[in-house]
């Protein structure tokens, strides 16, 4: 690639009124309430079946839940803060506070659930400043209400159990006599809807402001992009957090966008959740996937057995979407040779790339392809400019009207973040799927902030080695930290998928943190060794491992709130063990 900047998208650099219908969320509310006022908008388990909201309920009881947000003085300075998890209250509530222009900002429920993760919860409530907190039940989050991070702040709860603190959600359902019209005209597309926070996997999370013309445009892009999605009113089964701006955005939105409907996963894709996860899947039957590569692993393993899932699953399947990180080729294979089997044929398979602070999407893989890792193409009216960072990488940095203007009370942070031509400085690399063809579009290369030196100066591109590494591993590494920094070697510290050594048979002896069961070493050294003969030179082969016998800890910093882990804390928290990797003699540490 030559030495000069390139830029993708700029022919289509257009106003973004001509891709952004919407000028509001509480304009798909309408519109669906007026065109279809019985379907299901939203719906979460209740007993054996579920409590279901339809457009037109959810146009009243938003109105009304907005009418008393209004009643108690609140307004753009006065967020909302939700530290539980998703639910149709939460839902509700979400869209309140954005019909009237009062912020909501989505966090973590583990920063309520987990006492080591309380300084997160602090940290969020010092810097947005919320009238009012929410949660779903007083008494599971009674740890957290009883600190002192949310005094002087309403809290509301749908179930406020013994608390008697605590306001009732129906009383923000009960309304109240402010001018909610006058209100919502006065909102608009730079009107805030929501607060995001970033993941603070290298600093402190930091606030996005995300608008209406954010939300609203991304919508308006992934439309034209996939034009199924306006034709057939999507049907989600989804568990991914809305504190994540792709549960809580991107995919919460498509359902309101285009008059679908979307049921609340109460399963997660970990072994005590996930049966859950399929019971849910079986009942609705989606039409579009959306999910994290584990997530997507559990289900085609759960598949190969239960003709009744695959069938449920498949049935009527539009679309498999994965972000987050890279599909393995084997689960890819898995989903694509599942769905002939039920179907004849494979649906849309594909994933994109963005951040919270691109509303998410801004590249689409959106026609067929026979492989994973691809991200794609820009958006409509995104401009994608890279920068070479060798012969093939490329630093990426993006403009657009879904890109946001400015992080929360943070003028400096806001600009180290753009650049003199206003671009968003992402941090991460690309790659082009075919250099003599650009249009096939790019895949994703890991983050720059994450790449480091052998001693020998050889550059390492630890994220996309990780996702080998993974695939590499297999089902034993929940996760992996690649290490070698100023070292002569690369090596791996592993964090392991326990249930996995559980039913492989593998014990959980451990010494100094480290587990030391010799039939797990030979596995991994076997696969290791195996793939060295495979790869030549240093900057992909790896010497050395050591399986870490204590799960990553978010109150220590090591994993965030989106399950991301933070390899900085990590190496720093286990610097012991770090160094023992590298001593060469000792007998919980594989060398190849």
């Amino acid at each position: 690639m030559a030495d000069t900047t390139n830029s993708l998208g700029q022919e289509d650099r257009i106003d973004d009124r001509q891709i952004c219908p919407a000028r509001h969320a509480g304009d798909w509310l309408h519109r669906w309430a007026r065109e279809a006022p019985e379907r299901t908008f939203l719906a979460e388990r209740d007993g054996k079946g579920w409590r279901e909201v339809s457009y037109a309920q959810a146009l009243e009881q938003v109105r009304a839940i907005a009418t008393a947000l209004l009643d108690r003085g609140m307004n753009a300075d006065t967020p909302v803060i939700v530290i539980s998890g998703n639910g149709v209250d939460h839902g509700l509530l979400a869209l309140a506070g954005q019909y009237v222009g009062v912020p909501v900002v989505p966090v973590a429920e583990q920063y309520a659930l987990i006492h080591g993760a309380h300084g997160r919860l602090r940290h969020a409530v010092e810097m947005v400043k919320p009238r009012m907190a929410y949660v779903v039940d007083a008494d599971h989050y009674a740890e957290a209400l009883a600190t002192d991070i949310l005094d002087g702040i309403e809290i509301v709860a749908s179930r406020p159990g013994k608390n008697t603190a605590v306001a009732p959600f129906a009383d923000l359902l009960a309304g109240g006599t402010a001018d909610v019209d006058a209100a919502h005209a006065a909102t608009g597309p730079d009107t805030v809807g929501k607060i995001l926070l970033t993941s603070g996997s290298t600093s402190a999370p930091k606030g996005v402001p995300t608008t209406n013309r954010m939300m609203c445009t991304n919508q308006a892009q992934l439309a034209a992009a996939l034009p199924f999605v306006t034709q057939y009113p999507p049907i989600l089964c989804d568990w991914l957090p809305w504190n994540h701006v792709f549960g809580g955005s991107h995919n919460f939105n498509l359902a309101l966008a285009n008059g679908g409907t979307l049921y609340i996963d109460d399963g997660k894709p970990v072994p005590a959740l996930i049966k859950r996860t399929i019971e849910n899947i079986k009942m609705v039957s989606p039409t579009i996937s959306f999910n994290v590569p584990v997530g997507f692993a559990g289900l085609v393993d759960a598949m190969q057995d239960d003709a009744d899932l695959r069938e449920a699953y498949f049935r009527n399947l539009d679309m498999i979407f994965y972000a987050g990180a890279s599909l393995p080729q084997k689960v890819w294979s898995g989903l694509e040779e599942l769905s002939r089997l039920v179907r004849g044929e494979v649906p849309l398979m594909n994933s994109s790339w963005g951040l919270t602070e691109t509303a998410p999407a801004a590249l689409l893989q959106h026609e067929k392809t026979d492989r994973s890792g691809i991200v794609g193409v820009p958006l409509r009216g995104v401009e994608v400019k890279l920068i070479p960072d060798d012969d093939m990488r490329c630093e990426v940095r993006v403009r657009g009207p879904n890109v946001f203007s400015s992080y929360l009370g943070n003028p400096e942070k806001t600009a180290d973040a753009f650049d003199d031509e206003g671009f968003f400085l992402t941090g991460d690399a690309m790659v082009f799927v075919d250099p003599n063809d650009p249009n096939k579009g790019l895949k994703f290369d890991g983050r720059l902030s994450e790449d480091f030196k052998l001693l020998t100066g050889t550059w390492v591109r630890a994220a996309q080695l990780r996702l080998d590494m993974l695939s590499c591993i297999g089902p034993i590494a929940q996760d992996i930290v690649v290490t070698g920094a100023d070292r002569n070697d690369i090596g791996l510290m592993i964090f392991p998928n326990t249930a996995v050594l559980a039913a492989q048979g593998y014990d959980d002896t451990q010494v100094d943190g480290a587990l030391t069961d010799t039939s797990l070493l030979a596995d991994i050294e076997k696969r290791l060794a195996e793939r060295a003969r495979e790869v030549s030179g240093s900057s992909t082969r790896v010497a050395r491992a050591v399986v870490l016998a204590e799960p990553p800890s978010m109150s220590d910093g090591e994993m965030t709130a989106k399950g991301n882990l933070n390899y900085r804390k990590v190496l720093d928290r286990r610097k012991a063990i770090l160094e023992r990797l590298y001593s060469d003699t000792d007998p919980s540490c594989v060398k190849v």
